[in-house]
C-alpha cells in the first residue's frame, strides 16, 4: 500500500488547514485509516483514526474538539480538518493505515511520507 499526503503548509495560530491522504495498491484490506504527528524533539503521537465503517473514531485529547477526521472509502482517501490551530500543533503529520484496529500496542501497517504543518503566531 502506498500513501500520498497532501495539504501541509504554513498556517497562523487560530487558523485552519486540511490534510488529505490517498491510499493506492492493495487497498482492499484497509480497515483503519488515521493520522499521527511528530513535533521536533518529541515522540510520534497518535492524533486521529477512523474505522472502515466510520462508526468509530479516535482523537487524542490534545486535538479533540478542534480536529475532524473523515474518509471516503470509494476513493481510499482519509482527511483531517484542523481548526483553531495552536503553536503546539506544529509537527510533521503522517497518514497511516491498518488492516485491523490501530491503537495502543497495535501500530499501523503502512505509513505515508509525512507533511509539514508549521503553525506560526
Amino acid at each position: 500500500v502506498q500513501l500520498q499526503a497532501y495539504g501541509g503548509g504554513f498556517v497562523q495560530v487560530g487558523g485552519s488547514l486540511g490534510l488529505s491522504c490517498v491510499a493506492s495498491g492493495g487497498t482492499f484490506d484497509i480497515y483503519w485509516m488515521g493520522w499521527w504527528r511528530q513535533a521536533p524533539g518529541k515522540e510520534r503521537e497518535y492524533v486521529a483514526g477512523i474505522t472502515w465503517s466510520r462508526a468509530t473514531t479516535y482523537y487524542s485529547d490534545s486535538v479533540k474538539g478542534r480536529f475532524r477526521i473523515s474518509r471516503d472509502n470509494a476513493k481510499n482517501i482519509v482527511s483531517l480538518q484542523m481548526n483553531s490551530l495552536k503553536p503546539e500543533d506544529t509537527a510533521v503529520y503522517y497518514c497511516a493505515v491498518g488492516s485491523g484496529y490501530v491503537g495502543a500496542g497495535n501500530p499501523p501497517d503502512y505509513w505515508g511520507q509525512g507533511t509539514q504543518v508549521p503553525v506560526s503566531s
